[in-house]
């Protein structure tokens, strides 16, 4: 049972969370700024996550890997190499993680700045600088129309299994409890098939916000039919 966990640990920090690593093929992804996404731009990042999540190199994410990335993570803070962690050593890890999370805040806040004024573009239909009624209504009918179409598709499909190990059945298409790298790219161009809702090759920021719409009310309807 624990080597289970570890294999689905492991696999679930690849598709993670809801799928995290999948999301971070996303996330930095778009090489030439003009705030679209072609399956190629996320499958240059997804070499980089892979390899990543790909501890010893052999093609496959499993238990084996998260344990090496463990003792990685302990060999970067154990400086002087003598198997124990002092307290300096502690806290010039933490320090490290602090920085690095400052940093990553202030890209978020940038990439969270450049979003907004895409979404208030997309509302400005007519290019007016302003946001009308019109456009406000327009807006919450193609919501709602989108939330439909995901309860329904709830519907027909039944109960789904929700976060990582919804994504690690996707991902995991023979169930050995491991992601190989032909897995972790059909889960990919699954992916992103989902987000290019018209299959021009190009998945928009307004498919994107779709997408991740329609997955949300995926989740809550999912979390409502667990109640019942």
């Amino acid at each position: 049972m624990k080597t289970l966990t570890l294999s689905i640990s492991a696999a679930a920090l690849a598709l993670t969370g809801g799928s995290m690593a999948l999301a971070q093929t996303q996330r930095g992804a778009d090489a030439n700024g003009d705030g679209n996404l072609t399956l190629a731009e996320m499958q240059t990042r997804a070499n980089e996550r892979f390899a990543h999540m790909d501890a010893n190199g052999d093609g496959t994410i499993n238990a084996a890997d998260r344990a090496a990335r463990k003792a990685e993570r302990f060999a970067r803070k154990d400086t002087n190499s003598d198997g124990e962690l002092s307290q300096a050593e502690m806290q010039a890890a933490r320090e490290a993680r602090n920085e690095r999370r400052e940093e990553r805040q202030e890209r978020r806040a940038a990439n969270r700045e450049e979003r907004q004024a895409q979404r208030f573009a997309t509302l400005d239909a007519d290019n007016s600088g302003g946001i009308s009624q019109a456009e406000m209504d327009a807006r919450r009918d193609a919501r709602g129309e989108r939330r439909a179409r995901g309860n329904g598709d709830m519907r027909r499909g039944g109960k789904r299994r929700g976060g990582g190990m919804k994504m690690m059945g996707i991902a995991d298409a023979n169930n050995d409890q491991a992601i190989s790298r032909a897995e972790f790219d059909a889960a990919l161009q699954a992916r992103f098939a989902k987000m290019d809702a018209n299959g021009d090759g190009t998945a928009t920021a307004t498919e994107r916000k779709a997408a991740r719409e329609a997955m949300r009310a995926e989740r809550r309807a999912t979390r409502e039919a667990a109640r019942q």
